[in-house]
């Protein structure tokens, strides 16, 4: 079959490495580069030269079966890293890093303050109750979740809601949204309620970018790059795309291996109400992204640095601000005798602007239980019109995620990875 895939994140590239098996395939990118949120940056600084991610960073060997089979595949070693999350609360003049004892009282102070071990205690009974969450009723919020169990707002603001919207790039208010079945099965999945236990993690040395180039190969003449959809056709006959400079493709199948909001925009009126149901419940948000030097944007006490730092905003806009996070990058691609690299999601104090070195803006999807429910109808729309969507947004938003909605759609193919 001749096969169109808009897209070239993981889904759309995973997509075209399996589909070029049996299939002619053509990969069409808006961008000028390949990888969507797979974005290493090759830096040269003083003479040395460093790869630093700046969108996909880490994995495990626990929640990518998936990713971890197509890196075997490709030949690619895996460097382990250390996952580890801090909470800076300006307000309370609170910081800590939930890593192992030395850096959880990473403020020594807290060893002689009960309110302190009473927030460790409601986080060993969240760990617990969540446990047995993986069967909630679907219609649960986490929020109504920690209401009808009388957890505190210390815990809910200093812990989970910031851990999750860190996770998901999102607000804390947001993530009070998210079906607990959900939110608790992820949990569960990742060890994030065992306090030993718990997945390695790792990076691809080199940067995340160095599985692109075999994953592609034998598909270098069939990549277009600069290449925006601008209208996609679909008729009992097949699918016409049009595309880049007055440029058009015809075939059997386009995959759409772009955001749910961005196919809408390319189906425009061609979208049949299924559809506009479905792939509408599924939305996405922007990010703010800046890789950087700044070390300001780090706990102040060097105990409670990790891998992934959150600062909480004030009180009065805390429910509503994008996670604010910063990426120690050092920390988590084993940056030795580097300057000490940033990434800051969403930065709620200035960064030095002689410490920039590049600006970006990444899209999340948002989890709801409406889009909950649109995901579980993916069946309807997938595979009908000739049409397939895959992306990350059909499952829990990573790269694992993109991966396996690749998979199934490949899978309709009657190719296996």
């Amino acid at each position: 079959m001749k096969i169109a895939i808009i897209g070239s994140g993981i889904s759309g590239m995973t997509c075209a490495h399996l589909l070029q098996q049996d299939h002619h395939v053509t990969l069409l990118e808006q961008n000028d580069y390949l990888g969507g949120h797979t974005a290493t940056n090759q830096l040269e600084i003083e003479g040395k030269s460093y790869a630093v991610d700046s969108g996909f960073i880490v994995f495990n060997d626990r929640t990518y079966p998936l990713f971890n089979k197509l890196l075997a595949k490709l030949g690619i070693q895996a460097q382990p890293t250390e996952m580890s999350f801090s909470v800076v609360n300006p307000e309370l003049g609170l910081q800590y890093n939930g890593h192992n004892l030395n850096t959880l009282f990473a403020q020594r102070s807290n060893l002689f303050k009960p309110h302190f071990y009473k927030f460790i205690s409601e986080i060993l009974r969240f760990n617990k109750l969540a446990k047995q969450a993986v069967d909630a009723e679907p219609s649960l919020s986490v929020g109504q979740f920690l209401a009808e169990h009388g957890f505190s707002t210390m815990f809910q603001e200093n812990y989970l809601l910031p851990m999750g919207a860190a996770i998901w790039s999102s607000t804390l208010n947001a993530i009070n949204q998210f079906p607990m079945q959900f939110f608790a099965r992820f949990f569960v999945n990742h060890g994030l309620l065992d306090v030993t236990n718990r997945p390695q993690w790792y990076v691809i040395p080199g940067g995340s970018k160095q599985y692109i180039k075999p994953l592609l190969a034998g598909l270098e003449g069939n990549i277009h790059l600069n290449a925006p959809v601008h209208k996609v056709q679909r008729s009992e006959q097949g699918v016409t795309i049009d595309y880049g400079d007055a440029q058009q493709w015809q075939g059997d199948a386009v995959v759409f291996a772009c955001h749910s909001d961005q196919a809408l925009a390319i189906l425009g009126e061609q979208a049949t109400p299924q559809e506009q149901d479905i792939l509408g419940k599924l939305k996405y948000q922007p990010n703010e992204v800046i890789l950087h030097t700044d070390q300001r944007l780090l706990p102040s006490i060097d105990r409670a640095r990790a891998s992934w730092n959150y600062l909480l905003p004030p009180t009065k806009e805390r429910g509503d601000r994008l996670a604010s996070v910063t990426y120690d990058m050092n920390r988590l691609q084993g940056l030795d005798d580097a300057p000490q690299f940033c990434v800051t999601l969403n930065p709620l104090q200035a960064i030095d602007e002689d410490k920039i070195i590049k600006r970006f803006n990444y899209m999340h999807p948002i989890f709801s239980i409406e889009g909950h429910q649109a995901q579980q109808q993916r069946e309807q729309i997938s595979g009908h019109n000739h049409s397939y969507f895959c992306g990350a947004y059909w499952h829990n938003g990573f790269h694992e995620d993109g991966v396996r909605s690749a998979v199934e759609v490949c899978r309709q193919f009657g190719v296996e990875l």
